[in-house]
């Protein structure tokens, strides 16, 4: 039986509530259960408050469940040290939501990109490294030279997931990747991402809220509601024929994207 390349077992997660009784508590996810094999990309959707951004920390060892396990390949994740997680930390990355406040104002993107790859000890060429992988998100090795402040929000993205490819990882955890960009370059940055995938032979999660944006992008869909797990199956499945209301309401929710044309697409 094939190990999946991420999974969660019966995963909770509590958060103490600010000013509330003693004791009393808000559950963000509850006895969440599902694999992402390698290889596919997830599609994890539901509104604002369903967990599934406490799912994507959960994912990159960013926090800790309260309950249950998070395995990469067959190996628990939940609970180790940081110095035991540093294979981890190279092969699973995350690309954040808002790359304006996930980018260092004050370093110029030739550090940001090296950072990662000096901190895992994966320096060879330096300077070469940052220009292949400015180069694999679509931006001229110049912007090396120059601040986040100093590109549109599209490029500062591929900034983002640039810094992610740096250690040559083998799962990204996308958590909202296009929600804090303008229309008129989410589609670009989407067709970015299908490419990587395809091109590095990524495993990905892909957190939104958007089932138009899930819609072309991924194999598998995991509805969240509420912090519970309420339905997962292929994309196809679920576009086709979805078994919960809530999924249902989500895709009536969700305008169509226009399909975009094969390639990297637009570096704004």
């Amino acid at each position: 039986m094939t190990v999946p390349m991420l999974e969660v077992r019966q995963v909770s997660r509590r958060f103490a509530t600010r000013g509330g009784r003693s004791g009393s508590a808000t559950w963000a996810l509850r006895g969440v259960s599902l694999q992402v094999p390698t290889g596919r990309t997830l599609g994890v959707v539901g509104e604002s408050g369903s967990g599934k951004s406490t799912l994507a920390r959960l994912l990159v060892a960013l926090d800790t469940p309260t309950e249950g396990e998070i395995l990469h390949q067959g190996v628990r994740i939940d609970g180790r040290r940081e110095r035991e997680l540093r294979g981890f930390r190279r092969s699973v990355q995350m690309v954040f939501q808002d790359p304006m406040s996930s980018l260092d104002p004050r370093m110029r993107v030739h550090d940001i990109l090296a950072e990662p790859l000096r901190a895992l000890g994966l320096v060879a060429d330096e300077a070469e490294q940052v220009r292949q992988l400015l180069v694999t998100v679509g931006l001229p090795p110049e912007a090396a030279r120059r601040y986040p402040h100093q590109f549109s929000g599209g490029q500062r993205q591929r900034i983002a997931i640039a810094r992610a490819l740096g250690p040559s990882p083998q799962v990204l955890v996308a958590d909202e990747p296009v929600s804090a960009l303008d229309v008129s370059v989410r589609a670009a940055i989407l067709n970015l991402l299908r490419h990587l995938v395809r091109e590095l032979n990524l495993t990905m999660v892909f957190i939104s809220h958007d089932m138009g944006v899930v819609r072309h992008l991924c194999d598998e869909i995991a509805v969240l509601r509420h912090g519970e797990l309420i339905e997962h199956r292929p994309a196809s499945e679920i576009f086709a024929a979805p078994r919960e209301q809530y999924t249902r309401e989500l895709l009536a929710a969700s305008p169509r994207i226009r399909p975009w044309a094969p390639g990297g697409g637009s570096s704004r």
